[in-house]
């Protein structure tokens, strides 16, 4: 290959919304950008199982844009089978990355062990992809790096971070090609874009002198509501109320978990909403509800402010936190007017499976869901009204209410991010789209070409992209 050229691989994300692994070779070195887990439909989910596309063991370094699951799950199973470099993230994004690893090789294990008791897997016995000590082996390689600060993954090229708004820690990455005669060249990985004006979060930082980006397309045809999504929320839990019975909340442990509480708490405050028992039960939320505490200064200048004024901002007033397996089961069987909180978000796995088992047939309970349901997903399902739901290999009835507040979104709708787009001080060379499905890449693809004229490329799966990089 040419010293000027490099290319460029999407070895996940690409027509779908999750799996993300970006593949740069360039100078006879490999950088992995993200190592994320498919999910979402069953062929989605199946790509876990295959040999990764490259060896791990030929790959120089990976880099993280953020600690989402789908970002960073299958890094135990890459070091099971032979990665040893490092791991390069932000310093939030390293300490939320050794929580979900953790948390995800327990999941892969128990779902393992519940499928084998049950017998509904096809696989005698049904294993994890991954277990503990793969996750161990993995957080062992995560190295921190600061918002701002340059680093080098491999020799001649210049790495560094910028806030994106997304989740805590979350960046878009820029990687400076600086060995050249011709001059600095810069390819920008955007990770996931966060809102301009998230609850908690800082808005996206502004990249500039931008030659190559690869970028999300989630919401490429989607505008999320301009309703304010604390008074959505006060209207949806004050609905359910009347109800008197229990509220289920499936949410991500790590950002949306941590807004959720941040507004019950404004609203409570306010007198907005009556304060309920409110039940966070998820041992990763409640380690990711630390590292928030742990790093207010990264998060917006009005949760500083109000950190600064003594305000326990992530606490309502009659907060429980659940911690260990014995009083999830205990919580399951309540029928008071209360709100759970549990993960998984798209109700995937965890404790969320549990208490929809328990009250999807009760005609009185709600579940709200305040985020993203990719396609193939139970949370999909619910949302488009199915009428039962497959868990633990038996469908299960749904007769409870469900309710859905889009605003929460942690991704830039369309119009966000041509407006983050608007303000490049150059023309790019080209745009790589990944993390979307079909219809929403090529609508942004559309857009894009339309607003700038620049090269819009959707990202196909596992097919080589010449850079000049």
């Amino acid at each position: 290959m040419n010293a000027t050229q490099s290319t460029l691989r999407f070895l996940g994300a690409a027509g779908t919304v999750t799996g993300s692994r970006h593949l740069l070779e360039t100078r006879e070195k490999r950088i992995l950008v993200d190592c994320g887990l498919f999910q979402g439909p069953k062929q989605n989910r199946l790509k876990n199982w295959d040999p990764f596309p490259v060896d791990p063991r030929s790959i120089d370094c990976v880099l993280l844009t953020h600690a989402h699951v789908d970002h960073i799950g299958y890094l135990p199973r890459l070091v099971k089978d032979g990665y040893r470099g490092p791991i390069y993230a932000t310093h939030p994004t390293v300490e939320l990355a050794r929580i979900l690893l953790a948390d995800t090789a327990h999941l892969q294990e128990e779902e393992a062990k519940f499928a084998n008791k049950k017998g509904y897997s096809k696989h005698n016995p049904a294993l994890p992809l991954f277990n503990q000590r793969d996750a161990e082996r993995a957080s062992d390689l995560l190295y921190g790096v600061s918002f701002g600060d340059e680093f080098s993954p491999i020799e001649g090229i210049a790495g560094k971070y910028r806030d994106v708004g997304h989740i805590l820690g979350s960046g878009f990455l820029s990687l400076k090609a600086k060995d050249r005669e011709d001059g600095t060249k810069k390819l920008l990985f955007s990770g996931d874009i966060g809102r301009p004006a998230d609850t908690i979060l800082r808005p996206p930082s502004q990249p500039y002198n931008v030659d190559y980006l690869v970028m999300e397309s989630t919401y490429g045809n989607r505008l999320h509501s301009h309703q304010d999504i604390k008074s959505e929320l006060a209207e949806a839990l004050e609905k359910a109320f009347s109800r008197n019975a229990p509220v289920m909340i499936p949410s991500f442990a790590v950002g949306r978990s941590q807004s959720l509480l941040f507004l019950i708490r404004e609203l409570e405050s306010e007198g907005a909403i009556p304060s309920v028992p409110i039940y966070l039960d998820s041992p990763m939320a409640l380690k990711a509800l630390e590292t928030h505490q742990n790093h207010l200064r990264d998060l917006n200048l009005s949760c500083r402010a109000k950190a600064l004024s003594g305000i326990d901002i992530f606490r309502p007033q009659k907060l429980r936190l659940i911690a260990n397996q014995r009083d999830s089961k205990a919580l399951c069987k309540t029928t008071d007017r209360c709100i759970i909180i549990a993960g998984s978000g798209m109700v995937a796995g965890g404790r969320i499976l549990h208490h929809l088992r328990q009250n999807l047939p009760n005609p009185l309970a709600t579940v709200l869901f305040v985020g993203y349901q990719a396609e193939g997903t139970r949370g999909r399902a619910l949302r488009d009204g199915k009428k039962s739901i497959r868990m633990f290999g038996q469908d299960v009835q749904v007769r409870a209410h469900i309710d859905a507040i889009d605003g929460f979104s942690g991704h830039a709708d369309y119009l966000e991010m041509l407006a983050w787009l608007m303000a490049f001080n150059k023309p790019v060379k080209r745009v790589y789209l990944t993390h979307g499905e079909p219809e929403a890449a090529n609508a942004l693809q559309a857009r894009i070409r339309e607003e700038f004229n620049w090269p819009v490329t959707v990202a196909e799966e596992n097919t080589p992209y010449t850079i000049d990089f």
